[in-house]
C-alpha cells in the first residue's frame, strides 16, 4: 500500500491551471522531491496532500484512506514553510510543544516527546531562546522538530532551506538525511534547487507548468532525461543536433555540422530510431573530454571562449560550428586550456543520451 497515492490530480484557478492530472504514487518511507521552476505547480500539489487547498478534481489518498475532503487536522501530517512560521513570543520549547498541547497529549508525553526531538535535532541548550534569538538554521531545525514531534506519518516540505546560504543549507540537508535515515518518515520536499533534489531524494518528480514531466531516481533523470525541458532544467546540458548514421563497427553514430560524429552506444539510446533520422542528443558537461586538435583525433573542433577556474574544477566555453558554445567540465588539475587554444571535444557512447522525438513521447 503506497504512504500517497494521488490520482489524475488538478487545481485550477478560474482558468489558470495550476496542476494538471497528476498522477503518484509514493511508497511507505520514501524520500521524494519535487522539483521544478516558479509557477510550475510544487507549491500547490503540496497544498493539497495537507489539505490546504482543495482540488478541482482528482483524489488523495493516504494509506489508502481517501482523504481528498479531509480536513489538514485529520490527516496526521507534519508541515514545514520555508517562513518557517514559528510563534515568535513563545520559546523554542514551547514552540515544539505546541503541536502536542493542541491535541491535548498528557504533561508527561509532552516533556519526553519534546526532550527526545530536541536532542535528535541537537538543540539542547537552547530551549528557553525565543526566535529571534536563533540563527537561520537552528529556527529551520525548530521547525522540523514541531513538525515531526507528534510521530506523524507525512512530512512535507515547501522551500524549507530557501532562506539559508549555501553553507547553512548544506549543513540542514545532512541533517535532513539523516533525519530521514533515522525515522523513515514518508517526506516529499518542494524546491527549485537541483543540487538538494539530487543530493536528498529517493525520485524526483519534475513539474512544469502544472504537468508531470518525469519521475524516477536522481541518476535517471539526470542521465536518462525524458525531454529537453528535464535535461535543461536538471543541471546543466549540452544539446547537440545531427543525424543518425549507421558505423563500420556496427550500431550508429550522430553525425553533425561539417561532418563530424560521435558514436553512440544504443543500450542508452532507446530513442535513437533508425538511420538518417534527426534527433537531439543530451551531452553533460562533466563527461566531456578535451581532446587534442588533431584531425585524426575524435570529436567535434573548436576553440575555447571563456576558460573559468571554479576551485574543484574548470569550467569552458567552447566555440564550434553550432550555435551555442560547448559547456565542458574538468577535474584535471593539470588542464590548463587557454582562451584561443583550438581543442577538440568528445564524449564516451555511455555518456550520450538520445532524447525522444515529440512523436515518440509519452
Amino acid at each position: 500500500m503506497s504512504a500517497i497515492a494521488l490520482d489524475r490530480l488538478s487545481k485550477t484557478f478560474g482558468r489558470s491551471v495550476a496542476l494538471r492530472d497528476l498522477t503518484l504514487d509514493v511508497a511507505q518511507g520514501e524520500f521524494l522531491t519535487i522539483l521544478g521552476p516558479s509557477g510550475s505547480g510544487k507549491s500547490t500539489a503540496l497544498s493539497l496532500i495537507s489539505g490546504l487547498a482543495q482540488p478541482s478534481s482528482g483524489t488523495i489518498h493516504l494509506a489508502g484512506r481517501d482523504v481528498t475532503q479531509l480536513a489538514p487536522a485529520r490527516r496526521n501530517i507534519g508541515l514545514v514553510f520555508q517562513s518557517y512560521a514559528l510563534f515568535p513570543h513563545l520559546n523554542l520549547r514551547d514552540n515544539v510543544a505546541f503541536p502536542l498541547r493542541v491535541r491535548k497529549t498528557p504533561a508527561a508525553d509532552v516533556t519526553r516527546r519534546v526532550d527526545e526531538i530536541i536532542g535528535l535535532l541537537r538543540l539542547g541548550g537552547l530551549e528557553d531562546r525565543k526566535p529571534s534569538q536563533l540563527s537561520g538554521g537552528q529556527q529551520q531545525r525548530v521547525a522540523l522538530a514541531r513538525a515531526l514531534v507528534f510521530g506523524p506519518d507525512i512530512l512535507l516540505l515547501d522551500e524549507p532551506m530557501g532562506a539559508l546560504d549555501k553553507k547553512l543549507r548544506e549543513d540542514v540537508q545532512v541533517e535532513l538525511r539523516r533525519l530521514h535515515k533515522r525515522l523513515g518518515t514518508t517526506t516529499i520536499l518542494v524546491t527549485h534547487d537541483q543540487e538538494e533534489a539530487l543530493s536528498l531524494s529517493d525520485r524526483i518528480l519534475v513539474l512544469a507548468d502544472g504537468h508531470a514531466e518525469q519521475v524516477g531516481t536522481p541518476r535517471e533523470v539526470y542521465t536518462r532525461p525524458a525531454n529537453a525541458f528535464v535535461a535543461g532544467f536538471l543541471g546543466t546540458a549540452n544539446q547537440l543536433r545531427g543525424r543518425l548514421r549507421p558505423r563500420d563497427a556496427g550500431g550508429l553514430e550522430l553525425v553533425v555540422d561539417g561532418g563530424h560524429s560521435l558514436p553512440l552506444s544504443l543500450p542508452l539510446a532507446p530513442h535513437a530510431g533508425a538511420a538518417g533520422a534527426e534527433v537531439v542528443v543530451i551531452a553533460r558537461p562533466e563527461t566531456a573530454r578535451i581532446l587534442p586538435d588533431d584531425p585524426s583525433s575524435p570529436g567535434i573542433p573548436g576553440k575555447i571562449r571563456d576558460a573559468i577556474y571554479l576551485g574543484t574544477h574548470a569550467r569552458y566555453h567552447v566555440e564550434t560550428s553550432f550555435e551555442e558554445p560547448l559547456i565542458v567540465s574538468s577535474t584535471d588539475p593539470r588542464a590548463r586550456h587557454a582562451p584561443g587554444d583550438p581543442v577538440r571535444i568528445g564524449w564516451s557512447p555511455d555518456d550520450l543520451w538520445v532524447l525522444p522525438t515529440p512523436a515518440s513521447q509519452p
